[in-house]
């Protein structure tokens, strides 16, 4: 593992874009979102690689098992891709990594974690899933992202105003198949121990879902991984702090690849 720090030079961000214009990467780019979140969770970083690289933002809603929705994607997936998960989507990608090794040409663990659900984190997905099937989705919404931990800085209300847009819009049932298969969730971390290809682990230090602690251990699961905490950041990096964010993802999607173990 490489830890690298959060401080960004305004003068390295500013060369993110020509970066990535001079270097164009081979392989198509699958981004998983977290939960109750679409394609907006990431819209800076498309915006940012499209223009080069084929960028697919595969759905996480179709089911109450993260093996159901990861074997579902399998069959629409490209042949070979780099992927990408925040929160749940991360779980998602943990779970490909161990179906499809073979697939995944690289990875990037964005606010999540590889450790299955205690029995007392899914307990209290109960009373949330109760609320939202009787109306209450926006209250158990902005319940959710103030415990998440969002960063203090310019990014912190358009990324709440965001994630409440895209919550609203995927509405009450996906809300509880998705918390169905995150209490039903992995413990992953023996996946990550097999994994040598180029792997980054990102999160921003006032995520309290997903704390840096967390973020670190995973890191040393990995053999080639990176990791990249933002100072600035809380749960949504890729919004809050999407210029750093993008760089991350910029520098992995660089990086020679690994043969796997």
């Amino acid at each position: 593992m490489r830890p690298v720090p959060a401080g960004r030079s305004p003068e390295r961000l500013s060369g993110v874009w020509a970066e990535l214009r001079d270097a164009p990467v081979k392989e198509p780019l699958v981004l998983l979102p977290d939960m109750m979140c679409d394609a907006r969770l990431f819209a800076p970083q498309i915006a940012a690689f499209s223009r080069d690289t084929a960028v697919m933002v595969a759905p996480i809603t179709g089911g109450e098992r993260i093996e159901e929705i990861s074997s579902d994607l399998l069959s629409v997936l490209p042949a070979k891709f780099a992927l990408a998960g925040a929160g749940m989507g991360g779980a998602i990608a943990m779970e490909l990594l161990r179906r499809a090794p073979d697939r995944i040409t690289r990875i990037a663990l964005i606010a999540t974690t590889p450790l299955a659900e205690t029995p007392q984190e899914a307990a209290a997905r109960e009373p949330q899933m109760i609320a939202a099937k009787t109306g209450r989705l926006g209250e158990i919404l902005r319940e959710r992202l103030k415990a998440a931990g969002i960063g203090p800085g310019a990014g912190r209300m358009p990324a709440l105003n965001m994630a409440l847009s895209m919550g609203a819009d995927l509405g009450a049932e996906i809300f509880v198949r998705q918390s169905r298969a995150m209490q039903r969730r992995r413990d992953q971390q023996t996946v990550l121990q097999r994994c040598a290809i180029p792997a980054l682990v990102l999160c921003g230090a006032h995520d309290t879902v997903t704390p840096v602690k967390r973020h670190v251990s995973m890191a040393d699961f990995l053999p080639a991984a990176e990791l990249v905490v933002i100072d600035a950041a809380g749960h949504l990096p890729s919004l809050e702090t999407p210029e750093e964010t993008t760089e991350a993802l910029a520098d992995w999607l660089k990086r020679p690849g690994a043969a796997r173990r």
